[in-house]
């Protein structure tokens, strides 16, 4: 078996955008462009479709559009790629292929929704404030295969204890796309290497790493500034020495599934959520998911703010509770004593809270200064590494961005999320463009939430080339003010307990 693909930034190749915004203009819509596009969804049912609407999108006459014929998600779609301006001039016609604007004949598309879990842990809601709606990927597979790719790949990697088949089962209509003449099929792809079952027993190495690239961001990572501490680095459920060989002074590694970066295009399709490690997931954070192995994903770090940021302040409670999780997470292999330890530290946490301490342990508050840095690292990664892993000075793929906002999730994110009805697509070509509109619709103030406020902060390998008051907003093919969408929309999701007083406008 071949070697992982390992991969460095290019010491000559960081981007620092200088006064003028000189940089390499083959492929500059995702961090240039701050277009972002705001459609309504009208249904009643909005993701229910409509016969009376039926031969309403010639561009799609002969294509798989199984009763989307009137979808409002379909509409809003089709609305947001005008918005932005994708082959605009046949917009209506039987030719109108607005992906053939950003990727040649025989390209590699990819896909990326959330699809975090097959069930909502909140047991009293279902999956349609969890995961991207079967409906959103069915509405926008049609134009996929209109731009005649060699390939389109619909993939996430979603937490190790994951249903994978029930999960896909929501989603029938992919088996249907299998080739026909010059159309390609669309693969499936679950990019975990290790899953594990509700007891915790795991299978590992599932798939082979040389479906891998290792990306070294080195020096250039957000992560180096806290990494003189860096034997701090936490995510639960794992073994924090496997995350040290890949994360320490000078070295940040992150492990990333080869098809992603064979893509010529990305449609980043993430569901709008709250997250109670990072405030709100949506297309930040929802790159997450292009890595196979979750020990290459520093989320917190151990200890009490200051020092470490899993919870503020001190707490023998919690530290005694951390201590259990690293002994249960290095014995993996006996099942029982992990499973008896991570009880007791659960346990541990729960006496904590009742005792009057902090409710927050693992992250899962507005003080964590870890995940936006692992997340926006990814995006920089998603943007700028070559197949091989190595950083490069121009964006090496082009990405779109659609959000799945119609039924959005709020409170207990990213895993126990209630339906909040946005009822709304809203796209862009720059991640976090898009996730500052959204986050300003939904009742939050982005510049309270790390990983958006912080994506416009980068002057190496930038994810945006621009501020966020240059961010122009678009609907039904008008400019619109930001604040216009504010009080239209008139939302205001409820975040995380954690997060409460803290992200609200």
């Amino acid at each position: 078996m071949r070697a992982v693909a390992k991969g460095i930034a290019s010491k000559d190749s960081a981007i620092v955008i200088d006064e003028t915004g000189r940089i390499d203009k083959s492929m500059i819509e995702s961090i240039h462009n701050s277009t972002v596009s705001c459609e309504r969804v009208r249904n009643d049912k909005p993701y229910v479709g409509d016969s009376a609407k039926t031969g309403a999108y010639p561009e799609l006459r002969g294509y798989r559009i199984d009763r989307l014929e009137g979808n409002g998600v379909l509409d809003s779609l089709r609305k947001s790629l005008y918005d932005l301006g994708l082959d605009r001039k046949n917009f209506g016609k039987t030719g109108w292929n607005p992906l053939g604007d950003l990727v040649k004949k025989k390209s590699v598309i990819l896909i990326k929704p959330n699809w975090v879990l097959h069930e909502n842990e909140n047991r009293k809601y279902d999956h349609e404030c969890l995961v991207t709606h079967p409906s959103l990927i069915q509405a926008i597979l049609p134009y996929a295969v209109k731009a005649k790719p060699r390939r389109i790949i619909v993939g996430d990697a979603p937490l190790q204890y994951c249903d994978f088949d029930a999960l896909i089962g929501r989603y029938p209509f992919l088996e249907r796309y299998a080739a026909e003449g010059d159309r390609p099929a669309v693969l499936v792809r679950d990019f975990r290497r290790t899953v594990s079952e509700r007891n915790w027993r795991i299978s590992e190495d599932l798939q082979t790493l040389e479906d891998y690239t290792e990306v070294d961001v080195g020096r250039h990572s957000l992560l180096e500034p806290v990494s003189g501490d860096w034997r701090r680095f936490r995510v639960t459920v794992y073994d924090p020495r496997k995350m040290w060989n890949h994360h320490n002074p000078g070295t940040h590694r992150y492990l990333v599934a080869r098809e992603i970066l064979e893509a010529d295009l990305v449609i980043n399709m993430p569901k709008l959520k709250t997250h109670k490690k990072a405030g709100m997931t949506c297309c930040l954070k929802n790159l997450v998911g292009i890595n196979g192995n979750k020990e290459y994903l520093p989320h917190h770090r151990k200890g009490g703010a200051p020092g470490g940021d899993a919870y503020p302040g001190f707490s023998l409670w919690l530290k005694i509770a951390e201590s259990l999780f690293d002994y249960a997470n290095k014995r993996r292999g006996r099942l029982r004593l992990f499973n008896l330890l991570f009880r007791a530290a659960f346990t541990l946490i729960g006496v904590n809270r009742r005792l009057g301490g902090s409710p927050q342990a693992e992250g899962n508050w507005h003080g964590n200064d870890t995940i936006w840095r692992t997340c926006l690292d990814l995006n920089r990664v998603l943007l700028y590494s070559d197949s091989g892993g190595v950083l490069q000075g121009s964006p090496q793929r082009r990405e779109l961005n659609i959000v799945d906002a119609v039924i959005a999730g709020q409170g207990e994110g990213p895993l126990m999320p209630e339906p909040l009805e946005v009822r709304a697509i809203i796209a862009g070509f720059n991640p976090a463009a898009v996730d500052y509109v959204t986050a300003s619709i939904i009742g939050f103030d982005p510049e309270k939430i790390p990983v958006i406020r912080n994506a416009f902060r980068i002057r190496e390998y930038p994810i945006a080339a621009f501020s966020a008051d240059a961010i122009r907003c678009v609907a039904g093919a008008k400019r619109v003010p930001i604040a216009s969408l504010v009080d239209e929309f008139d939302i205001h999701a409820e975040p995380p307990l954690g997060w409460k007083g803290r992200m609200e406008k």
